[in-house]
């Protein structure tokens, strides 16, 4: 557990110096693509010592340099050939700095995958002199009764996302209030620590520094949900290439994550199957002429689907665009299907508002909307990332939207847990028992 506070709290003041340089690089390391955002912040960031949260001094910024590249390496949005995902990284990373013409030594990464998992914890303190004061908070959280994680977890995020002052709930910061009687409520989200350190390893083989690290789900809703949205209650559903993210968020926090282990790539190779032809060109035909609507007038729109086999039968096939659908839907059904299972899981209509926002590079493809409002019989909407300063054109698709996200999430990032100087001797003994091993050699 102190180990994860401790290298935590280490990349909270490395994010903080890179701020005070002026530039930091953003990555979001996908199964399709490696997005790099260089950004440069307009005067110092006036940060507040007490916690880097929304109560903090913020920083505006602007995009100078920006570089996708073809992922490599990554499956399932989990690093699974390290040498291919390192020189992918180097490539935007570079290609990123020449466009902004700096050389940047700091990143903040967001991944997706590494089964996340999401807990709801709740701590009670008496105050001793009726005020509350940042020690106060920093007891409240450590009186969060730690769940067993389970071998191999780490904690990526951990947000009081609640507090309540005697009878009054609802607070965003209780600091300088009167009261008795501190609780909070803590939303946790624990992954896979395999694919973390793997991400560390990588990061540092390109001869960078970690100054975050976040969830993909997670700064895609903060990316690509408006404020009455992250404030009513909304789920972001992110469908990258390798996986499908999803994030529930009310009164502008995250309280619930989850992941399923499908996305653009599985349709993809469902087309490369049943057309028998390679990956690219399924892909080409996917976003050319792909869907999941058919109507009467697809039955005669015809598509060529290529080749060069040799074999000239073969190569000048045509399909129509009703089959493709036919060989689509399926798959796009099962993933909406599975999203469905885990909202419900979740208690997502037990919020006061229900709205879904699709994004990432796979809500791309025509009639999903419809089709997913059939699905989850909620409304749903086709989100693309939130206008940021200096941002190309380029990466202003749906695809950005966690990248767009994780510059947020570096310019006002949360308070999280390890924001508090939480005093050693009052972890809970439970707690300590089951010690959370965080980057343990990194540091």
């Amino acid at each position: 557990m102190i180990d994860l506070y401790r290298s935590q709290r280490a990349m909270r003041n490395m994010r903080r110096a890179a701020l005070q340089r002026g530039v930091i690089a953003i990555l979001d390391i996908g199964t399709s693509k490696i997005a790099c955002l260089i950004l440069r912040f307009d005067g110092p960031a006036e940060l507040a010592d007490d916690g880097v949260g929304p109560m903090a001094g913020q920083s505006t910024f602007r995009v100078i340099g920006a570089a996708t590249t073809r992922s490599r390496g990554v499956r399932f949005g989990e690093i699974a050939v390290m040498a291919e995902t390192e020189r992918a990284v180097r490539t935007a990373v570079q290609a990123a700095q020449k466009m902004a013409n700096v050389r940047v030594d700091h990143v903040i990464a967001c991944f997706a995958g590494a089964e996340p998992r999401s807990y709801g914890l709740a701590g009670e303190i008496e105050l001793e002199d009726g005020v509350v004061t940042e020690q106060d908070v920093a007891r409240a959280l450590a009186a969060c009764d730690m769940p067993d994680l389970g071998q191999g977890r780490e904690v990526l995020h951990a947000h009081p996302v609640n507090f309540a002052l005697d009878h009054r709930t609802g607070l965003g910061d209780p600091r300088g209030q009167i009261g008795n009687r501190l609780a909070t409520d803590m939303h946790l989200l624990s992954v896979d620590g395999a694919v973390v350190q793997n991400i560390l390893h990588c990061i540092q083989r390109c001869d960078l520094e970690l100054a975050g690290l976040a969830s993909s789900a997670y700064v895609a809703g903060m990316g690509s949900l408006v404020e009455d949205e992250q404030e009513l209650g909304a789920a972001c559903i992110d469908m990258g290439g390798g996986s499908t993210g999803l994030s529930i968020f009310i009164k502008k926090h995250m309280i619930y994550s989850d992941a399923v282990r499908m996305g653009g790539d599985h349709v993809t190779s469902d087309i490369s199957k049943g057309l028998m032809v390679p990956m690219a060109v399924a892909e080409r035909i996917k976003t050319k002429h792909g869907g999941v609507h058919a109507t009467g007038m697809d039955d005669r729109e015809m598509i060529e689907v290529g080749g060069d086999s040799g074999d000239w039968e073969k190569d000048r096939r045509q399909i129509s665009r009703t089959e493709l659908i036919g060989i689509m839907r399926p798959r796009v059904e099962e993933i909406l299907e599975e999203v469905r299972d885990r909202l419900e899981a979740a208690g997502f209509d037990h919020l006061p508002s229900q709205q879904v926002v699709l994004t990432g590079g796979a809500s791309q493809i025509p009639g999903l909307d419809g089709l997913a409002s059939r699905i989850l019989g909620q409304r749903v909407r086709l989100g693309r990332p939130l206008r940021v300063q200096g941002l190309p054109q380029a990466a202003t698709g749906p695809a950005f939207s966690a990248a767009v996200g994780l510059s947020l999430f570096a310019a006002h990032p949360q308070d999280e847990w390890w924001d508090f100087e939480i005093p050693t001797e009052r972890h809970p003994a439970r707690s300590l028992k089951r010690v959370v091993r965080w980057f343990k050699d990194n540091w």
